[in-house]
């Protein structure tokens, strides 16, 4: 509160861990003032999120080893209450699905990242779009689902549908200039959790990935056994 002066801020997981396997995202307060936070680096900084500016929320990546955290407040022409902050997450290298949501999270998921995500991931469930709503201020988009299967999840972000009819719901978050559409037809959807909220990754029809899964299962390459029917 009342940010004066600067800070630097170095991130360490709480168990042993090489930093070249770890990325750290960073997620500023809604109403986070008063300060720029920047990369730093032997004396180089690089501005991540400037006081004011950018888009509220918004995700910042990077590899731990490309340094730490320096959190310099800005001048200020009154006495007014400002307060910094941010969350942040500290994520292994190899859950290449997992900064596939963060930093690329519109291009279309490979095959081998459409496998590997319906086996590691937070969710991942078979369904389709309801209904998307679309938040501009946030830059962001919440997608709602009705899931008619659901293989795996954390967090409880699909509850049975109110219905009773054995179908599910829920809802997951991407970014608004994904332009995501409601649309016919099942969908995989997978995701993680980031900073509390479900965030999609890989989401190929379903179709496409009961092709995916069968051409991988012929060849023993699939990582591992779900149901496709």
């Amino acid at each position: 509160m009342y940010p004066t002066g600067a800070l630097i801020v170095n991130l360490r997981p709480n168990t042993f861990s090489p930093a070249r396997h770890l990325t750290v995202c960073i997620k500023p307060f809604r109403d986070s003032s008063g300060a720029n936070i920047y990369l730093e680096k032997t004396g180089e900084l690089r501005l991540l999120v400037p006081d004011g500016g950018g888009r509220p929320g918004r995700v910042q990546c990077f590899g731990l080893e490309q340094g730490g955290l320096f959190v310099e407040a800005t001048p200020q022409q009154d006495i007014g209450r400002r307060t910094t902050g941010f969350q942040y997450e500290l994520i292994r290298r190899h859950r290449a699905s997992d900064l596939h949501e963060l930093s690329a999270p519109c291009r279309p998921c490979s095959d081998t990242e459409v496998l590997l995500a319906v086996c590691t991931s937070d969710f991942a469930v078979r369904g389709s779009i309801q209904e998307v709503t679309h938040e501009p201020e946030r830059q962001d988009s919440a997608i709602h689902l009705r899931v008619s299967r659901l293989y795996r999840q954390k967090s409880r972000v699909f509850e049975p549908a109110p219905e009773g009819d054995g179908h599910w719901q829920g809802r997951v978050r991407t970014l608004l200039e994904c332009g995501v559409r409601p649309g016919h037809g099942d969908f995989l959807f997978t995701g993680h959790m980031h900073f509390g909220e479900a965030r999609l990754g890989c989401a190929p029809r379903f179709k496409d990935f009961q092709r995916m899964y069968r051409d991988a299962q012929e060849r023993g390459l699939n990582p591992c056994e779900v149901g496709t029917d």
